[in-house]
């Protein structure tokens, strides 16, 4: 079951998942004298401000990802990169510390994946493009055709699945890449293609952008991403990112609600970071999207696959270097092997087994990580030894560089926790927390 030089390949959704995937497809097929047909179907406009055209996303790209653009001929123009950022603020109820990139070659881009947040349309013509428009332009200049329509249902003829719009047009492939993320109806449609697929489990997150203007973005954020590791129940991470006039606000936790978020927002190392007098709006533009935390089950069948948030991705991080990374893989196999359930088991699925099994140790870290901070010695003893890493630039920071991945994704869980649990950082953080339990009246607490 393989694909030949006119093949029809089409790919529902248009986000980096569908068009790195598509994109991959043409590059590929051209170097293999293969001329096929790859047709993105998407319905959006993703210059569309607010939730029309996002892709609710935090907008964060790390530079191990820009990078490997690069070696593929892809470079950000600069439209689209609303800030870059070269340290993290870690802000505890210890107090705060600065982790810079660990290279000067290690910064990292925050973005808007769709239009911008609800109300920049008055700011129109807009100061900057959109993220997704600009891969699936990419994707379209390569050979790709953009087909705005939505996908109303799934169905086979002959094996070959088929792909039905809401202007009643049937489309035929002898591959469809389900590309459709976790947060619409499209993975209910590929499940009822009946090939095995069963959905990755998900939780919610809470993604806000405030409008602050770009002085008091600058006075009060500069080029840092400001990370808040409060003690929490349920709480696993909250930051906050530049992007120009904006501060985008992340919260992820296991149960998100409207009171966890105002808790998290009351909190004394959130407020210094707002603006002096500054009250949330109204109607904020803010999501709670489902995020994936989970593999799902056999992403793939005859002349079907699903890559990006609907198949296996990062926990937490990096999901757009990890659609990046699964649809080149993707790509390999249907042009290289073939697309049958076996080929991708065989040459796909490995891959992605990889990444779900290196999620496992992510949620090991976060979850080691809750436990500590619930204790202020052991607050301060992780600061104090960051604090020592920074002052010692000839020397590797290996917690502060562990967390620094753990913040961009740039690292595989794998490699984070070596560093964290690495013995010369383990034994400073037990000599700092005893010296801070021995000198803090409120250890424990």
């Amino acid at each position: 079951m393989e694909l030949g030089e006119y093949s029809r390949i089409g790919v529902v959704g248009g986000g980096p998942a569908g068009t790195f995937t598509a994109y991959f497809l043409l590059d590929l097929a051209k170097r293999l004298d293969l001329s096929p047909q790859v047709d993105i179907i998407e319905p959006r406009d993703f210059m569309d401000s607010g939730p029309k055209g996002c892709n609710m996303c935090g907008g964060i790209i790390s530079e191990s990802l820009v990078q490997m653009m690069a070696t593929e001929g892809i470079h950000l123009p600069s439209e689209v990169i609303l800030d870059t950022i070269d340290t993290y603020t870690l802000h505890t109820r210890a107090g705060s510390v600065d982790i810079q990139t660990p290279s000067q070659e290690m910064r990292i881009a925050s973005i808007f994946r769709g239009g911008g947040p609800r109300g920049s349309e008055t700011q129109m013509p807009l100061p900057w493009d959109s993220f997704d428009a600009f891969l699936l332009h990419l994707a379209c200049c390569k050979g790709a055709r953009h087909i705005q329509q939505r996908v109303v249902r799934l169905s086979r003829e002959d094996g070959r699945p088929q792909v039905h719009t809401e202007d009643g047009q049937t489309r035929t492939y002898d591959l469809l890449v389900g590309a459709v993320g976790i947060n619409g109806p499209g993975m209910r449609l590929f499940e009822e293609l009946d090939f095995g697929y069963k959905p990755p489990k998900t939780t919610k997150a809470f993604i806000a952008e405030f409008y602050f203007g770009e002085e008091q973005v600058e006075r009060l954020l500069g080029h840092a991403m400001h990370v808040f590791l409060l003690d929490m129940p349920g709480l696993k991470f909250a930051a906050m990112t530049p992007k120009g006039h904006y501060a985008t606000f992340i919260i992820l936790g296991d149960k998100i609600d409207r009171e966890l978020v105002e808790r998290v927002y009351a909190q004394p190392q959130v407020q210094r970071c707002m603006p002096p007098g500054w009250e949330i709006p109204v109607e904020p533009c803010h999501c709670q999207p489902r995020i994936n935390i989970g593999p799902p089950v056999k992403p793939y069948g005859d002349r079907v696959v699903m890559v990006g948030d609907c198949g296996v991705s990062r926990l937490y991080k990096d999901g757009i270097g990890a659609a990046y990374r699964l649809g080149k893989i993707c790509a390999f196999t249907a042009l290289t092997h073939g697309v049958s359930a076996q080929h991708f088991e065989k040459h796909y699925w490995p891959s992605c087994r990889d990444m779900a099994w290196d999620n496992r140790l992510g949620h090991l870290f976060f979850d080691v990580d809750r436990h500590l901070l619930g204790h202020d010695a052991i607050r301060t003893a992780i600061l104090n030894v960051i604090r020592r890493e920074q002052n010692s630039p000839d020397k590797e920071p290996l917690l502060g560089g562990a967390l620094w991945d753990t913040f961009t994704g740039s690292a595989s869980y794998r490699n984070i926790l070596a560093r964290a649990g690495h013995p010369s950082v383990v034994m400073q953080l037990l000599t700092e927390t005893i010296k801070s339990f021995f000198t803090s009246p409120k250890n424990g607490s």
